[in-house]
């Protein structure tokens, strides 16, 4: 029996509002509803995001694939206003893990931002070092702030095993394409840092865990070419406040994010914008006056809409 079609409806900022244009902008379709900026795929879920900001999802994997705006909204605006068509209107129980386990956990910093690399790491914790990472004061980067991150995370890394992999803006503007969207180039190296603790003899986990971008079937038919998948993996919203692994990959992305965005900036002799303004592509202008074109393909991602408003 097929599951049932889901509608929820999302009020979004114009922040978000201009993140969810930039986000679809390969997956929309040719034609949109009247008012509407854009209808897209996102798997079995259709997307239309209207003039107003008002966001709906509707499909099967609808609640999925809006969970990710509502979060992106609550960080954008402190608030996120649902509606959902499911008639029974069934309160959605959020899934929790144990505090005290074994775990791996990844998260990624940088797909958000028009400049710097995307830096992915993974983590390996343990019941005996989670007090420590407590007593730290460690949870997710966003709820953190850069200097709490660089004060914090030299620690961290003295007892906590890591894999990072870091995606330059040259690598990623040679790999983005028609077979490489954001949602898969994520799922490929989450499964990259994770691999590297899959000698469970040696890392004897209990749970691997992924903070969910999109529904597991998806995740994993990107990875359908991989030489080796990280299966059993628990997929969940905000994974960062409910698994410590998590939320220490998270830190450590973001210290490693903010040292690449410094090596960039010592080389420019400016200091580098975060996220996707129009004070980014104020500063992008500058970048292209200054070092040419090519300069960005080394420092930014060209698939953004930023690259265009720069370069035209």
């Amino acid at each position: 029996m097929k599951s049932p079609v889901i509608t929820k409806v999302l009020k979004v900022s114009d922040k978000t509002k201009e993140m969810m244009v930039d986000y679809f902008s390969e997956f929309k379709r040719d034609k949109t509803p009247q008012y509407a900026i854009l209808q897209a795929d996102d798997g079995d879920t259709v997307i239309t995001l209207y003039e107003s900001g008002k966001a709906v999802f509707q499909g099967r994997d609808a609640d999925l694939a809006a969970d990710f705006w509502i979060e992106t909204e609550k960080i954008n605006s402190g608030n996120a206003e649902v509606t959902s068509s499911d008639e029974k209107k069934k309160k959605e129980v959020e899934r929790k893990i144990p505090l005290r386990i074994n775990s791996i956990g990844s998260d990624e910093v940088g797909t958000g931002d028009f400049f710097g690399p995307i830096v992915v790491t993974s983590t390996f914790v343990e019941k005996k070092n989670i007090d420590f990472l407590l007593e730290l004061g460690v949870k997710d980067s966003k709820k953190m702030t850069d200097e709490d991150i660089k004060r914090v995370v030299p620690e961290v890394i003295k007892k906590i095993p890591y894999n990072t992999f870091i995606l330059s803006n040259t690598k990623y503007n040679e790999v983005y394409g028609d077979d490489m969207n954001m949602n898969k180039m994520k799922a490929v190296l989450h499964n990259k840092v994770l691999a590297g603790f899959s000698d469970k003899a040696k890392y004897p986990y209990e749970y691997a865990v992924v903070d969910q971008f999109e529904n597991p079937k998806s995740y994993y038919n990107h990875l359908k070419d991989a030489s080796y998948k990280v299966y059993g993996i628990t997929f969940l919203t905000k994974a960062e406040d409910q698994c410590l692994s998590v939320a220490c990959a998270s830190i450590i992305s973001r210290y490693i994010f903010l040292r690449e965005m410094d090596k960039i900036s010592k080389d420019i002799g400016m200091e580098l914008p975060k996220g996707a303004s129009d004070a980014v592509d104020e500063f992008g202008k500058l970048v292209v006056k200054k070092y040419g074109k090519d300069k960005l393909k080394e420092i930014a991602k060209l698939n953004f809409k930023n690259a265009e408003r720069i370069l035209k």
